[in-house]
């Protein structure tokens, strides 16, 4: 199962082993216990680079490169990713708490055990991508596109879904019941694998009917 997001930078296994980093991201560089705190990533190319038990804390990226970067015990906190390129990369046992992601490249990317809690993700492409053991908590999901994604042991508690696309996805014990909305823009079929609740199959009944082709009148 997907662990908890830590609230506190100090509640980090490896807090006391963090260390300062200044400067701009540098491409195939290793990062290794560097506290990213604060300022602003403009247009820089960290692709290929590897973050080992790293945190970044009210950092703000715009147009930085992390095609194919590695991610391992990273923790963001009240961050700001906005027109990134996180293709390809690889996330593990990672944290995304209260912060925003719009505009992202994502897809072709494999998330493992991580948890986005209290965040924003807006117009975020993860399709193609793999997403097992994966904590939506609390967060908003618009315009998020998980076609031809692979979702296994994914769930959504308190989080609210707006013209999600699912079309051509995978799901596995994929849990929607903790959702507050369940908002799909296409791929009802996708569902097959996923658990919702009574209520919100009465509410998604229909968009299963239009999508089957099928026609409800009563008269």
């Amino acid at each position: 199962m997907p662990r908890s997001a830590p609230d506190r930078l100090a509640d980090l296994p490896y807090a006391e082993l963090l260390r300062p980093h200044t400067g701009p991201l540098r491409a195939d560089e290793r990062y290794d216990t560097a506290h990213f705190d604060g300022g602003e990533h403009t247009d820089e190319s960290g692709a290929g680079a590897a973050f080992l038990e790293c945190a970044f804390t009210g950092v703000a990226l715009s147009g930085v490169k992390l095609r194919q970067a590695r991610f391992n015990e990273v923790w963001v906190q009240a961050g700001r990713w906005v027109a990134c390129d996180l293709s390809d990369s690889e996330w593990q046992d990672s944290s995304f708490v209260g912060g925003v992601l719009a505009g992202v490249a994502g897809y072709g990317s494999a998330l493992r055990r991580v948890v986005f809690r209290g965040c924003k993700l807006e117009a975020v492409n993860l399709r193609s991508a793999v997403l097992r053991d994966v904590v939506f908590e609390d967060c908003l999901l618009r315009d998020v596109d998980f076609g031809e994604a692979k979702l296994t042991g994914v769930s959504f508690p308190g989080s609210t879904l707006e013209e999600v696309r699912l079309r051509g996805a995978t799901l596995s014990r994929t849990d929607l019941r903790g959702a507050v909305r369940l908002g799909l823009v296409d791929g009802h079929q996708g569902l097959r694998g996923a658990v919702i609740s009574s209520l919100q199959l009465m509410e998604l009944a229909p968009q299963f009917a239009h999508a089957l082709g099928i026609e409800v009148k009563d008269r």
